[in-house]
């Protein structure tokens, strides 16, 4: 039996091998430069793919994180009814302090209590913008980053008052990403739970003055004898320098840095037109 051979079939395929030596030949004809630039569009288009599908897979990955990480979150309400260790007070039977027993010295107190002097040379060092930011400082962290660039110095840094709140009294020290991570979430609730007067009443009675000293007003009578309401400008300034690094910085371990300090600190509250340049110059001027 006779096969005859498919002459419709061969007749379609005429046109397409045609057509592929034509783009064979097109191929040949391109310069190097033209296939160069066909060769890094085809690239291009396949690292935009795989970045695109990077992208999603890492706004999947966030957002899981950021839902496990809420869930973990102590409740920051808590802070309002917050009990602050104190020691153990001896006193006569007309009210004076005999004695006290305990590893932490504190007295804590409102607010109100507290100069508005004082509070500006904490504000003039740890935190400028902390009646202005929502408990994360954008700009302070950014210019934290650019000076620590430039200068290779991390004295700026983009913790603000908030961020250290909720540090003392949740989180623990670790320098991990999802510690940093909480601490931000952290620092978001607390902003939409307690008002600027809460948070700093907070700072200022947990944060660390060297000498088992906690508190500012602990830190007040430890190194000067007095009361918060007695505290002249440059002895403020001193005891704003101190939390920065408390067994070092305070005046009794090492009193030149503590000087030094607390000048800088002066310096800045004059920058922040917190005080005037006269003001300034007689508080440097006092010895310690």
């Amino acid at each position: 039996m006779e096969i005859e051979p498919d002459t419709d079939r061969g007749a379609e395929a005429q046109p397409q091998q045609e057509e592929a030596a034509a783009s064979r030949a097109r191929e040949r004809k391109r310069s190097p430069g033209q296939t160069l630039l066909r060769s890094l569009g085809m690239l291009a288009v396949s690292i935009a793919g795989i970045g695109l599908n990077l992208a999603v897979l890492g706004l999947l990955g966030a957002g899981t994180f950021v839902a496990v990480t809420l869930t973990d979150l102590p409740r920051t309400d808590m802070l309002r009814d917050v009990r602050l260790q104190e020691p153990l007070r001896v006193l006569s039977a007309d009210g004076l302090l005999m004695a006290e027993f305990g590893v932490q010295r504190r007295s804590p107190v409102s607010f109100r209590q507290v100069p508005p002097m004082l509070v500006k040379a904490f504000l003039a060092t740890e935190d400028s913008r902390f009646f202005e930011h929502e408990g994360v400082d954008l700009m302070g962290i950014g210019r934290a980053a650019v000076n620590y660039v430039k200068t290779g110095d991390r004295s700026q840094g983009g913790s603000t008052i908030t961020m250290q709140v909720a540090r003392n009294f949740f989180l623990s020290r670790e320098k991990t990403f999802q510690r940093k991570f909480a601490e931000l979430l952290l620092s978001l609730h607390i902003e939409r739970n307690l008002t600027k007067e809460e948070i700093l009443e907070l700072y200022l009675n947990k944060i660390f003055f060297g000498h088992r000293a906690y508190g500012i007003s602990a830190a007040a009578s430890l190194y000067y004898n007095k009361s918060l309401n007695q505290l002249n400008l440059p002895e403020m300034a001193m005891l704003a320098g101190i939390p920065k690094a408390p067994s070092s910085n305070n005046p009794v371990s090492n009193p030149d840095r503590a000087l030094a300090r607390r000048n800088y600190i002066l310096g800045r509250m004059r920058d922040l037109g917190y005080i005037s340049g006269n003001e300034l110059e007689a508080a440097v001027a006092e010895p310690d």
